[in-house]
């Protein structure tokens, strides 16, 4: 049978995709590969989010198509947000392209391989508000973690994102499927569930009526086998106090929340259609602190928002400054067309940027502050590797979440990925704790 080569893009959703792709080529007798260099097709799954999304999802088309020119490659398949976002004009500028696959029909992927590999070139675009279909994964991780994709799409309709008209209206799970599908992982030896979708925190609202985020993982927590489960993305105003008393109280939640605010002044996010203001955020942080010991807060910041001007930057520096988040990425605003914030006055792309700058330079500080603050600390880690130019192994503590954060350097007679192992941190260096294991054993 022909062999498939798989290129994922952006997040950590839309590697849930690609997962499922290749589960159902595989099912068709297709054998699939990570390295797409002689494959008989390969198939990218694009992002389309961002400019620096759009132009790595670009690229790696280009990267293809060069391939294909040299007989390196056989067929072109484009799946996923860019593709959704520019069918018109993949089709026209991307003659080498042999097959786009919108957000909504990811499952129909093993056709449309078919299809292309017969010399076809099928464009294939589904409801993107269609219900979810249930459909198992090989999965792309390493095999001691993995994704759990709760719901699709987003309702949120925040004026500077696209996303609601890619991947659609918001669509939990069941959560019995979600149950099942967590069970099974932990039988195949993930110890770490990451919990994702575009919002978390609104999890069941539509299925059910109600929340159910917090009932969903006191569940989750249940099952044999997980040591650790992690939750993404939580929007700030669904965070309600059952969820914080369940995150509190499960000891395998580890406490390290993702929650984007974007920005804390109340005029922006009232111009971002966000929900809350910064009172409201002030006393949301305030009251995670007070809840959970040892708190690691990752956020998202978006520099030079239509309405932004230096004190209104100012408000947000000093935001982040009194709270001291943990983790905090800082991007320079960025007008997507066909959102509302487009259409707005906003400072230029020069001004946004040097902003963002200024943004990820503080945050670089309040980083070294805190990881110096751990040093002299045990950490729980989970080793993930080897790396021979450091002679020292690496891996994860709670507060680092996989390819977002940083890791922890440690010294070992042996250590095995996905073994975990009590860690002294001795120092903080370039922006890396390092440690070495207090017992030569996993714990």
């Amino acid at each position: 049978m022909p062999t498939i080569g798989m290129i994922s893009l952006g997040c950590a959703k839309n590697q849930v995709n690609a997962e499922q792709m290749m589960y159902l080529l595989q099912q068709a007798g297709f054998t699939v590969t990570a390295e797409p260099d002689g494959a008989d097709a390969v198939v990218i799954n694009t992002c389309g989010f961002i400019d620096s999304a759009k132009s790595e999802a670009i690229s790696n088309i280009l990267e293809m198509a060069a391939l294909k020119q040299s007989g390196r490659v056989g067929k072109i398949i484009v799946t996923g947000c860019l593709s959704e976002r520019y069918r018109e004009q993949i089709r026209l500028e991307m003659p080498e392209v042999d097959a786009v696959l919108g957000c909504g029909s990811y499952f129909e992927i093993v056709p449309a391989v078919q299809q292309a590999l017969s010399g076809e070139t099928p464009e294939v675009f589904g409801d993107i508000d269609a219900p979810i279909a249930e459909v198992d994964r090989v999965l792309s991780t390493p095999g001691y973690y993995a994704y759990l994709k709760i719901a699709e799409g987003c309702d949120n309709r925040c004026s500077y994102c696209v996303i609601p008209s890619l991947r659609g209206r918001y669509r939990s799970r069941s959560m019995e499927n979600l149950l099942d599908e967590a069970a099974r992982l932990a039988r195949d030896g993930v110890q770490e569930l990451i919990v994702v979708a575009q919002d978390t925190s609104r999890y069941g609202i539509d299925r059910y009526g109600e929340k159910k985020l917090p009932e969903l993982l006191r569940k989750l927590c249940r099952i044999e086998g997980f040591r650790w489960i992690r939750i993404h993305y939580l929007y700030p105003d669904e965070i309600t106090d059952e969820l914080i008393d369940v995150i509190a109280s499960e000891e395998k939640i580890v406490k390290y929340l993702d929650i984007p605010i974007q920005h804390c002044n109340d005029e922006i996010l009232k111009k971002m259609n966000r929900r809350g203001n910064k009172a409201f955020l002030d006393a949301l942080f305030l009251k995670l602190r007070a809840r959970m010991e040892g708190l690691v807060l990752r956020t998202s910041l978006i520099a030079g928002l239509p309405g932004e001007g230096e004190a209104e930057f100012e408000e947000l520096c000093a935001f982040l400054r009194k709270h001291k988040l943990e983790r905090a990425g800082a991007f320079a605003f960025c007008p997507e067309e066909g959102t509302p914030a487009a259409q707005m006055d906003y400072p230029d792309s020069d001004v946004a940027n040097r902003r963002a700058e200024v943004l990820t330079e503080l945050q670089s500080r309040i980083m070294d502050a805190y990881n110096d603050s751990c040093v002299g600390k045990t950490r729980l880690v989970l080793c993930e590797g080897y790396d021979p130019t450091v002679s020292a192994y690496y891996g994860r503590s709670y507060a680092e979440s996989p390819d977002i954060d940083g890791r922890i350097v440690f010294s070992a007679k042996s250590a095995m990925p996905g073994t975990f192992y009590s860690v002294n941190i001795v120092s903080a260096v370039d922006g890396e704790l390092v440690g070495c294991v207090v017992e030569e054993q996993q714990v």
